[in-house]
């Protein structure tokens, strides 16, 4: 298994699925672009049976070389249409929310953004964080490029560039917030939501802005899971794709650390995480996020080499 998703996470499901089924797996981790770009320099030689990642650009990526074998219903049928695509060549399993972490000390909760365009207007100088050169990050990009074209988004990076305070790691984004060295930063929901279970240490002085109203500031990306068309043991990986989507593998997810949103309309998270039928996120099909023009709008804004 090629797993782009938390490491902690599968080491926490992989086993419950091999106790269930008594299939052995073996992972090996990477970040989504690293082991898209390794699937589809494999091809057909590829050792991978399933690819999992945390981001759905990624997904498309493979998709689009040809890589997929079409999943069996038992995957597809517990997750709801919008959250997979059309091919039926993959399928969500876990979302998370875009978030704005802010500084309640900094900047007061009626002052906050309608929008997450708005961070790019001058008003927002020195006030926002992001961790530009990471998956999840790059995914929310690839939310406003499809929701609002290339030209506004190349203007809202360049508000960004002008505006922001680039960190390395969303955690990293979390702690200056939370701190008081910055005002508000992009993540997503569960960095903020993990880290009040752990401690609150990194998180009990910020609090988190929901975007809603479809906003592409209210973007939820979908962690993918597919089997590849050349996959050795092709009827144990759809096995595990189906468990993943399964109502017991997604209580397994819901009680995990992760704090993730299952896709299983049987299963969801408890509070104080807030619910996913009250997020209203954009309507983003899950097959169209460029990655590729992502990248090139990031570096050509000097976010990535």
């Amino acid at each position: 298994m090629y797993n782009a998703q938390h490491e902690q996470l599968l080491e926490e499901i992989a086993p419950a699925f091999e106790e269930e089924t008594g299939i052995e797996v073996e992972l090996r981790h990477g970040s989504d672009s690293e082991l898209a770009a390794q699937l589809v320099q494999e091809g057909d030689a590829s050792p991978a049976d399933v690819f999992l990642t945390e981001n759905t650009p990624a997904m498309s990526a493979v998709e689009r070389a040809g890589l997929f074998a079409p999943l069996e219903s038992a995957a597809t049928e517990p997750i709801p249409a919008e959250h997979r695509p059309e091919s039926g060549l993959w399928t969500g399993f876990v979302a998370r929310s875009t978030v704005l972490v802010y500084n309640p000390s900094l900047v007061s909760e009626d002052e906050l953004p309608a929008s997450i365009l708005d961070l790019a207007d001058p008003e927002w100088q020195g006030k926002v964080s992001f961790s530009p050169t990471g998956a999840d990050f790059q995914a929310i990009v690839a939310a406003v490029l499809d929701l609002e074209g290339e030209d506004a988004t190349r203007a809202w990076l360049e508000g960004l560039k002008a505006n922001g305070t680039v960190y390395d790691g969303n955690n990293v984004v979390l702690e200056a917030v939370n701190s008081g060295e910055i005002a508000t930063g992009i993540e997503y929901h569960y960095y903020w939501y993990r880290d009040q279970a752990e401690s609150g240490e990194n998180s009990d002085d910020s609090r988190l802005h929901f975007f809603g109203e479809q906003d592409p500031g209210a973007f939820v990306s979908i962690s993918g899971a597919g089997v590849l068309e050349n996959a050795e043991h092709a009827e144990e990986a759809q096995q595990f794709v189906a468990y993943l989507t399964s109502e017991e593998g997604q209580q397994a997810l819901a009680d995990s650390y992760a704090l993730e949103y299952p896709l299983n309309p049987a299963v969801s998270l408890d509070p104080p995480v807030r619910p996913l039928a009250e997020l209203r996120p954009p309507a983003v099909a899950v097959s169209d996020l460029d990655g590729e023009t992502v990248v090139e709008l990031l570096s050509d804004a000097g976010f990535v080499l």
